[in-house]
Parts: structure tokens; sequence; C-alpha cells
């Protein structure tokens, strides 16, 4: 077939692919992969409720986008964490595979990867949140309306994460940067660029009818404290009714408060100007373009960019009610500095006002499932005798803690 490849091809390719996976070579070691205060359960894909039924292959899609990634790895960065050497066999193997169909790439999932249940210490289940990418209107001048910038990086041309000493309240009420040239806009609401620092990156409409499109760049590497763990510990929201959309409900009646609230949070982030278009996806932090339902946001320090992840959870989507059944293959593609533990991932919902709604509410338990490359070996540091004793969940005001940060942790070094 000119300009392309038969299915006979593609099944020939594959089948090579799926042998190659099974075959470790005689007195080969497995590398070990070791999760701090988790416990690593064995699981068969036959045990994962809905594995058929997913779209095998836009998740090979989306994998094969971070393989881009990963298949730029050096040798050093293999041999330094054994997953990420793990992912680029299997990376070389999938891009040799070329396009599948949807049975196919479940093969090649099933073939290349072992699933593994992550539990972590204290409780029994992962925990998932939601985050999306903002919109607002903006002006490229300040004016008696548009009066609230976004900043520039001070230190454009700095690789390091910390680019000022000045906390939230020194830039916002004492003008540390003002008359630096740092602005790259302005918008109506302070609390349009609160939220947009907790998700990372916003769309902004501007006066002339540009769309601006900005990106987390860096941050002045202060710690975030999450503003609804103040609201629930005080009784002014309700743990169970804490959601983004409560959060801001709240500031608009209540500005002062509000103001004095956010600046408690002494982390402040910087953006950059992207060239994204109006289609485009924002970028995460592994430096490629995140997918809708696809994508999750991870502790970095735990997991490698690139990973699988099983999503076994019932969701507030179509209602505030947890009713919705989501079973999902998604891959870790990004981070965020209240993502902190070996199950806990935020989703990428994607943009828009109704996006955030839905984004905005998730705060549920689930099965956090890695899929692990084949060759590698993935153990829990907490024991299997105290792994299966039931201890409760967190406090409420411990969850609430994640309900509102889902700030990239590339914030932090």
């Amino acid at each position: 077939m000119a300009g392309g490849r038969s299915r006979r091809a593609v099944t020939f390719t594959l089948a090579s692919c799926l042998i190659a996976a099974l075959s470790t070579p005689a007195g080969a070691r497995e590398p070990v992969v070791r999760l701090r205060n988790a416990q690593a359960v064995p699981l068969t894909f036959g045990a994962l409720a809905g594995w058929k039924q997913d779209n095998s292959a836009k998740a090979f899609a989306t994998f094969m986008v971070s393989c881009g990634a990963i298949l730029n790895g050096s040798k050093a960065m293999r041999a330094a964490r054994p997953m990420f050497g793990g992912l680029f066999t299997v990376c070389e193997r999938a891009k040799a595979a070329g396009n599948l169909d949807r049975d196919q790439a479940r093969a090649f999932f099933e073939a290349n990867f072992k699933p593994v249940r992550i539990i972590p210490a204290g409780q029994d289940d992962g925990f998932f949140t939601g985050y999306y990418e903002t919109e607002v209107e903006g002006s490229r001048v300040a004016t008696a309306e548009f009066k609230y910038p976004f900043y520039r990086s001070p230190r454009p041309h700095s690789r390091s994460s910390i680019v000022t000493h000045f906390d939230r309240e020194q830039i916002e009420k004492k003008g540390a940067l003002a008359g630096k040239h740092l602005e790259i806009c302005w918008v109506k609401d302070p609390i349009d660029v609160f939220f947009a620092q907790i998700q990372g990156s916003t769309r902004v409409k501007l006066d002339n009818g540009q769309l601006l499109r900005l990106n987390y760049i860096a941050s002045n590497g202060l710690p975030y404290t999450p503003v609804g763990r103040d609201l629930i510990d005080r009784g002014v929201i309700a743990k169970e009714d804490m959601s983004m959309d409560r959060i801001r409900q709240w500031m608009e009646a209540n500005p002062e408060e509000a103001e004095a609230l956010r600046l408690k949070n002494r982390s402040y982030v910087f953006f950059e100007e992207t060239d994204l278009g109006p289609n485009d996806q924002c970028i995460g932090a592994q430096g490629i373009p995140l997918t809708p339902l696809r994508s999750v946001a991870v502790d970095k320090s735990i997991h490698v960019y690139g990973t699988p992840i099983w999503v076994e959870a019932e969701l507030p989507i179509a209602s505030e009610n947890p009713d919705d059944k989501f079973r999902r293959l998604m891959f870790a593609q990004d981070t965020g500095a209240a993502i902190v533990g070996a199950a806990r991932a935020d989703i990428y919902f994607g943009s828009g006002e109704e996006i955030g709604h839905i984004a905005g509410r998730i705060k549920q338990y689930g099965h956090f499932v890695m899929l692990v490359p084949r060759e590698v070996t993935v153990i829990g540091s907490v024991p299997a005798s105290i792994a299966e004793i039931p201890l409760p969940r967190p406090r409420p005001k411990e969850i609430a803690a994640d309900t509102t940060a889902s700030i990239p942790a590339r914030l932090h070094p």
C-alpha cells in the first residue's frame, strides 16, 4: 500500500514487539523500584474493571506522545531510574509497532506491562482530584477595569524555578515588581490570577479579540498554603461541600477576607507566553501537550513521567454526586505541589468554564494501578502484615488540603 503500511505488516511488527517484551535474557536481573510508604499489590489485567471497554487505541496514542520525550532520554537517565529505563525499552517497541487499533493496543499493553495496585500506608485506596486550564478576559494595557497583572519571570534565562525572594504580599500589596516591565497582561479580578496560578496555565481573551496562551514558567519557591484547608478548619465551608466553585463564591462574596486568605499563601507563580493555538492543549511538566482525560499529574519525586496509570473510581462528572464510573488508562505527564504520595493523581480535564466546574469538584478515592514494564519489579515499603490492617482514612481537613491545590510541583525545586 503506497505511502502506508498494510494491516498484515503492522500485525507482524506488533507480534515481534510482543515476543521481545516477554523475553528476558538468561541470568539477567530485573531492575527494582521501591515505593516509600506504600504497598505494591500485583494484579492481572482481568482484575481491572472496565479494562476491555476502555479505548486502548486512544490510550496508546497518548502513550506515544510521552514516548517522544522518553526516547530523547540519555543512558544516564535510564540507569539512574529503573522505571525510566523500562519505559524507554517499551517506547522503542511502541515506535516499531506503528499505529494500532483498539485490540492491538490492548494486546501491546498487556504484553509489555504488568498491573500493580498502589496502596498508601494508612489508607485503603488512592486519591484523585481534577484540574483544568482557566479562561479569563484581559488587556495588554492596564486600565481602570483591567488592573491585576500576570507577571513573567524576573529572571527569564535562569534554569532555576526560584526566581525571586519576594512573597505574594510583597508582590501584590507592596508592588515589589511594579515598574520592572514584567507584566504580560492585566485582568479584571485578582481571583482569576490566583486560580490561574493554582492550575498552572490560562487562556486570556484580550479586549482586541486575540487569544493569549500563558503557561507556568517559574515561582518564588516559597511553600504553598491550600486555601481550602483554611476554610474548612475555620468552619467556613464544610468538607463535603468543598470545591473550587465554592471557594470562588466565598471569595467573591467576601473580597477583603478573601484577599487576606490569598496572602497567607506566600507562593507566587510566574507565566510565559506560548505559541499555542486555540485548539492546542497546554503543556505539562513532561514538556508535551496534555490530553484531556488521559493525562494526570503525579508526585514527580516518586513517579516517572510517561508511566501508565489505570484509574478506577466513581467521580462526580455528570452531577455533583460521585455516580459516574471512571475506568480509564491514563499517563503521568504533569506534576503538582499538592500532589504528594505514591497513589495520588490530579486528572487533567481540559479547558473551559463547564470543564472547570467538573474538575473543581473531583476529590474521590479509587484504585490507583501502575502499569509497570515487565522487565521492572516494583516493591512497596509497607510490610504486608501492616498494610493488610484496615486503617481509617485521613481526617477531612487533611483531604481538603488537596482539593484546591493543583499548582505544578515544578514551582519548587
